[in-house]
């Protein structure tokens, strides 16, 4: 998947989404009504938040928080998967997708759960209609409602998202320390892991709170992540007008990547931002996304310049070499983040690895030289050659 690549397919990332696909965006009424609330309600959120954590308080007593473990990259570089697999690990605990809404009290709420009889699930695709197939206790990134409810400007694309070792909230910081605390509690683990694509912009502030913290940062080759990026903002635009109530979801969970709201990280450069936005607005989707795709990998890569300490802390994964060096790239991302993965575990994970197959990009020559124009530079930078 090099970006020289000739690509002609029948199905590709400009496709129409499936009938079924859209139909995955629909909101049950419940879930929409009791999200709503917290979301219009967060300081009254936040105030059932803490009540939670006093009558959490004897089973998290004794509960550290180590080593928290965060993967963070653009969408569709790779995030649920490495989620999935680190979810497995017997001391990893996780938020699931069971845990929302009522994320800020997982502890009433687990506790509401565990006296609701539980019925056989089947896997179902998820929204984005990529092949991956989740249960209520399938992993799944809902960090995003904490940081929203203490930073309410965090998706504003008018002011920069980026938190550095500069940034101070006491208040959210005791929050988000008990939160996490509640979960290990919970579910059983000693290794607290998130997926937060946002975190990009947050990786200093992170390691300031946690400096023992390991990050995973999987980036992808431009020409299918842009594909990628592309196809599902495609499928997101037709399930939520199809289901005006899945836009107002994506936006109570911090979802802004892709959609009828579709929101840039702001990642400090007001005129990048500008112009990204242009770009979109105008019908210019390649353009705009290339451009989008370098601005967040070369804030990234100037952090990881800037800082030793970060640098140490993160390990940056390409996609294409997951996928094709499946073990040796595992085997550095469990070592990397501390946790003991015995070998036929790792076969048994690389054999489910594969580069995507029920889609192809279908740029024309002049936007692949587009692509590569703007986004080589960047990918450079990590390790792709011509």
């Amino acid at each position: 998947h090099s970006m020289n690549a000739t690509l002609d397919p029948k199905r590709t990332a400009r496709s129409q989404p499936s009938d079924a696909a859209v139909e995955s965006f629909a909101v049950p009424t419940w879930m929409h009504w009791l999200s709503g609330w917290q979301h219009k309600h967060r300081d009254s959120a936040i105030g059932l938040g803490n009540f939670d954590t006093r009558l959490a308080e004897d089973a998290i007593a004794q509960v550290d928080i180590k080593a928290p473990i965060y993967v963070a990259g653009l969408a569709r570089s790779g995030t649920t998967i490495l989620l999935e697999l680190l979810a497995e690990h017997a001391d990893v605990s996780t938020h699931q997708y069971r845990d929302y809404p009522p994320v800020m009290t997982p502890w009433l709420w687990d506790r509401w759960l565990s006296r609701v009889p539980e019925s056989k699930e089947d896997a179902k695709e998820r929204a984005h209609g990529d092949g991956i197939s989740v249960t209520s206790r399938s992993p799944e990134a809902f960090e995003e409602v904490l940081w929203m409810a203490f930073f309410p400007d965090t998706h504003n694309p008018s002011r920069s998202n980026v938190l550095n070792e500069t940034t101070k909230h006491p208040q959210f910081e005791t929050f988000y320390r008990e939160h996490i605390r509640k979960l290990l509690a919970i579910r059983g683990g000693s290794r607290y892991v998130a997926k937060g694509n946002y975190n990009l912009m947050r990786l200093e502030y992170l390691l300031k709170l946690f400096p023992d913290a390991r990050f995973l940062l999987p980036i992808r080759d431009p020409v299918w992540h842009i594909a990628s990026l592309m196809k599902q903002q495609t499928l997101f635009e037709a399930g939520e007008q199809a289901h005006p109530r899945s836009l107002e979801h994506m936006r109570r969970v911090g979802h802004f990547e892709f959609g009828l709201d579709r929101r840039p990280m702001h990642t400090g450069d007001d005129d990048a931002i500008r112009e990204v936005q242009d770009l979109w607005k105008n019908g210019r989707e390649v353009e705009g996304w290339a451009k989008y795709w370098a601005m967040v990998y070369t804030t990234v890569a100037n952090q990881l310049d800037a800082s030793p300490a970060l640098h140490r802390a993160c390990q940056v994964i390409r996609y294409e070499a997951l996928c094709k060096h499946s073990e040796q790239v595992l085997n550095a991302a469990y070592a990397h983040c501390e946790l003991e993965v015995d070998a036929p575990v790792i076969h048994a994970a690389a054999a489910r690895l594969k580069l995507p197959d029920y889609y192809q990009p279908a740029f024309e020559a002049s936007e692949l030289d587009l692509i590569r124009r703007i986004t080589w530079p960047t990918a450079a930078r990590f390790g792709y050659t011509d």
